[in-house]
This record gives structure tokens, sequence and C-alpha cells, in this order.
């Protein structure tokens, strides 16, 4: 059995995806240009796994490892645009560095040579290549070979596999202590920038990413209900953030004076255009002399003080939308050693120093 879909990209490129299932054989599936295409896949497809002449090995001795990433550059990454950018310099990396071979041809030994290169490489700023960064490479790789192994038939498994992804540090932990807190805000205000306390009071309140923020527009925040609907966020999953206390009240003051025509939450000078930040938000950080610090930290800041209010990690990834544990643990030493401090000053102050 047969069918064949029609499918629409982003962009509004037409594609048809093939499928066939026939008992005692597994799933096969290709995505064509045209329907014409597809159907002659099909037909012929079937005659072969009916004849017993099929052999998904064949696949991958037509097509090199370049023809893979050219139409995986064409039919899947267009569907993510957020990511569109990024990946294809990685994948045109890889395609510079193995596209001249089939893909029968590819090892996992091959590939974690590569993975040695991109560790050892240099980027365009002068600095050694981040594990991390490798991590990132082998990833969009390791998608092209599942899309090639479970959607077009053009390999029997992934050879990414069998290879080891370097180990990734913990990751950056730089927040606000309570003096550098304490001067930041009171830069923020004396701003020129009429948004930018706000923006930062928003940003260690709820933990929001500053194009969370900036892009907030006002039929995202239901005040009744105290919260924030997100819609757009980086993992592209709808996610509700709590809106309480002082965020809340200098959002609805702004709201009272917002021009009519204005949907963004904190518009520019043009009502469709967010407000510009980075000159004032440099300005606040020299003024209150905080070193070391970058907007994205207000993320970090918000995390590190729900810890240290004893928030478990579960409650810190559903605030931030982490969708695993493993990106908020970082901040779990915080909770443990706020929890040390506290316990010491309860003892103190009933049995003394």
């Amino acid at each position: 059995m047969a069918n064949i879909e029609k499918r629409i990209t982003s962009l509004g490129k037409v594609t048809y995806r093939a499928k066939i299932r026939l008992k005692g054989h597994p799933q096969l599936s290709a995505t064509f240009p045209n329907k014409s295409k597809a159907k002659e896949w099909v037909q012929l497809t079937e005659a072969a796994i009916k004849e017993g002449r099929y052999f998904k090995t064949i696949e991958s001795k037509k097509h090199t490892f370049s023809e893979l990433l050219d139409r995986y550059l064409r039919d899947v990454l267009p569907l993510k645009p957020k990511s569109y950018n990024k990946q294809k310099a990685q994948i045109l990396w890889w395609k510079n560095q193995l596209g001249s071979y089939l893909l029968a041809d590819i090892t996992p030994a091959m590939i974690a040579e590569k993975r040695d290169l991109l560790l050892s490489g240099i980027t365009v700023r002068g600095k050694k290549r981040s594990n991390s960064t490798t991590v990132r490479y082998m990833a969009v790789l390791s998608h092209v070979f599942t899309v090639a192994v479970r959607e077009w038939g053009w390999l029997n498994d992934s050879p990414m596999r069998k290879v080891t992804r370097p180990k990734e540090s913990r990751g950056r932990v730089r927040f606000l202590d309570e003096d550098e807190r304490v001067r930041l805000l009171e830069a923020c205000k004396e701003s020129k920038n009429p948004y930018l306390y706000a923006i930062v009071i928003l940003g260690i309140s709820t933990g929001m990413r500053k194009s969370e923020i900036l892009g907030l527009k006002w039929e995202n925040i239901d005040f009744n209900s105290n919260r924030i609907i997100l819609h757009e966020t980086k993992n592209s999953e709808r996610r509700v953030v709590p809106l309480v206390g002082l965020a809340k009240a200098l959002l609805e003051e702004i709201f009272k004076s917002r021009k009519l025509d204005a949907f963004l939450v904190f518009s520019g000078k043009k009502p469709n255009k967010s407000i510009e930040i980075r000159g004032a938000w440099g300005g606040a950080l020299k003024k209150a002399n905080i070193k070391n610090f970058v907007f994205h930290d207000l993320r970090h800041t918000a995390a590190s003080y729900l810890a240290m209010n004893k928030a478990t990690l579960g409650e810190i990834a559903e605030i931030l939308g982490h969708k695993t544990l493993s990106m908020v643990k970082r901040y779990a030493h915080l909770s443990e050693s706020h929890s040390i401090k506290v316990v010491s000053s309860m003892n103190e102050k009933i049995f003394g120093s």
C-alpha cells in the first residue's frame, strides 16, 4: 500500500512525500519535487520489493554525501527558519570536508576525524572552538542522517550513532549580587531610555530572553490572570510566564500611557518595531560599574534567585522554558549553599557563634 501527500514549506515551496507500506517489510518514504516523480518511485520500488530486488544499501551507493546535504538544505532546513543561517553554515562545513564521498563510504571513523578537526580549529574571532560549538555541528549532521534513514531510505543506519560527542561544560553562571542589583536598577532608572528600567525588572523577575521581552505584545499579557503567554519561543513551544509584583505594576503603568496604534509593549519610534536598548544598557552597566555582565545574564540572575529561594530544578526549568533539567543543573549548588547559609544563620541566632 502506498500514498503520496502534498507538503508546503514555510517558504511556500511544494514537495511530495511518498510512503510505501507492504506487509513484512519496513515502511519506506521519500520526498520529491513533483508528483509524477513520486509516483514513478512508488511503482519502481514496490515492484522491486515484490520481486526481491530492493535493497536499501543500493541507495547509499547511488548518492554522494554532498547530494544528501543539498537535499536537506533544500527540503528540510527551510522548515527551521530560526536556526536556518547558523545550521546552513554548519552543513556547508561538512559538505566541504566530506562532500565527494558516497554515502555508503561515510564511516563513524571519518566523522570522528572531522570532529577532532573541529575541536582543534580556530574561530573567526581567533579563539579555539569550544566543545559546545562542536556539539552543535554534530547535532545538525545527526539530524541529516536521521532524515536520510527514516524518511528518504538512503541509508540503513546513521553512522552518527557510533560517534561520541564532546562533553559540554555546565555553562557560564553570572548573576547579580544584591549590591550589583541595587546599583544597576538605579542606573536604569536614571537612563534616558524610558523603558530600560521596566525591561531589566522584567528580565530579573521572569527570566525571559531579550528577544522575548523586546518582542512582547500587549495581546500576550493577561493582567487579570497574572501571566504572560509566549507563543514564539526559542524552542518553538508555547510558554506561560508568571507576571507579578513590580514587573506587573510597571507594565500596567506603560499600558495606561501606551499609544493606541502600538501593539508592542516596548515599541520604538515606529509602532511596529521594538525600542533599541543596546546603548542605554551599556551606559547603565558602565554607570553601575558592573563588569563581565551581558543582558542574557539577567536570565541567569532570575534562575539563581529562584534557586536561592528554594525553587526546585523542575520549577526553574518550567519557568525558563527548558525542555530538560540538564540546563538548570548549573543552579543546583546555589540552592544547596543558600540552604547552608539559612541553617547557619538560624544556629547562630539560637546558640551563638
